[in-house]
């Protein structure tokens, strides 16, 4: 299982928010390409980056940091935010993004993201499902829809679409610990999918079970940046899975 810190930029700086609310916002003082520097060395191959201000402004924001980490790291680099056409998928793309993480076009826009997904390949998209009792939400979870989260993995698997994070959204920012029974069952029910779990991971046990339930990645923000999963951790989990390897 890939661990995957989650860096949210606004401003040019790192932050988290509570539950998607702008207003509850946490700055943290590392500057993002050093810290992705640190990551990288401790054994971190994959960085999560959302453009909070790309997000509202619906264009990317912060392609200049984007550029800087994958110039001097070989993290592969998934980004989120601001993307609404392809146009902004190439820029994102052109400053050096592996893929493309996307959520509410995949949802509201079907016929477009399939144009998308023809354009660029299936696995240069990670989905991002946002869910409140399995219902997905959009815009920044401003906006809740019908869409039963089951419906959404069938249509995205139709696309050839394997890579989706889903976030249970009353867990998210809180350290309240990972909705396991949600992923379960997911996974029980579409075993093919590449499930990166979001939300309420507040320590490693918590990563060590996603593990063990067969979860291909766990996105880290709000433990991380506040050491209840400390960098040593990356470290241990490196040379682990070196040695397995």
């Amino acid at each position: 299982m890939q661990i995957i810190p989650s860096f949210d930029l606004m401003d040019g700086r790192l932050v988290r928010l509570r539950q998607g609310d702008f207003e509850q916002k946490t700055e943290y003082p590392n500057d993002p390409v050093a810290l992705a520097k640190e990551l990288e060395a401790a054994g971190i191959r994959r960085l999560h980056i959302v453009d909070l201000d790309g997000a509202r402004q619906g264009r990317p924001a912060h392609l200049h940091i984007l550029e800087q980490i994958a110039v001097q790291t070989r993290l592969e680099i998934d980004y989120g935010g601001g993307l609404r056409s392809i146009p902004a998928l190439r820029q994102v793309w052109d400053a050096g993004a592996h893929m493309f993480s996307v959520g509410s076009v995949a949802v509201l826009a079907p016929d477009e993201f399939s144009a998308w997904v023809e354009r660029f390949g299936a696995d240069r998209f990670l989905v991002s499902a946002d869910v409140r009792n399995r219902k997905i939400a959009v815009h920044g979870w401003q906006e809740q829809t019908d869409m039963h989260l089951f419906d959404l993995i069938k249509r995205l698997l139709e696309l050839g679409v394997r890579d989706i994070s889903v976030t249970d959204i009353a867990r998210d920012g809180e350290l309240s610990g990972p909705a396991i029974e949600l992923y379960k069952d997911i996974l029980k029910n579409f075993p093919d999918i590449r499930l990166v779990a979001s939300g309420g991971i507040s320590s490693v046990a918590d990563l060590e079970e996603l593990q063990a339930i067969g979860c291909a990645g766990a996105l880290v923000g709000k433990a991380f940046f506040e050491g209840f999963i400390p960098m040593k951790y990356f470290r241990i989990h490196s040379k682990t899975r070196e040695e397995d390897s």
